[in-house]
């Protein structure tokens, strides 16, 4: 009786091993997690594409610089400067010199060290 249960259970071993049972179960349970958990909570949490873009411009235009952050934003200022190499050289000008202005304003002890780093 004993050696009747022993062979089934390496049946069942052999069976696992061939069919790769384990991998599959595993495949299909983060499957069924993934397609049933991600897109229920992202709906309910208020994590849609809307919301998530919405709060992405609040924290990129938080500061008060008047040149473009995102890439559309760019774009748009492209187009509009697209006949005009003048005004569009003077925009890039204007805008370089905010950008300067606020790394310097935003990183000046590091500006220090490395002036200081550099006289040793």
């Amino acid at each position: 009786m004993a050696n009747l249960f022993s062979n089934v259970i390496n049946h069942i071993k052999f069976l696992f091993q061939e069919f790769q049972v384990k991998r599959f179960f595993a495949i299909a349970l983060v499957g069924f997690l993934v397609l049933t958990t991600s897109l229920n909570s992202s709906i309910d949490s208020g994590r849609s594409s809307k919301n998530v873009t919405k709060r992405l411009d609040q924290v990129v235009h938080q500061d008060d610089a008047d040149r473009p952050k995102t890439t559309g934003e760019w774009n748009r200022e492209a187009r509009q400067t697209e006949d005009a190499p003048g005004e569009r050289a003077k925009r890039i000008a204007k805008e370089s010199g905010e950008a300067v202005k606020q790394f310097g304003s935003v990183y000046p002890d590091t500006a220090k060290r490395t002036a200081s780093d550099d006289n040793r």
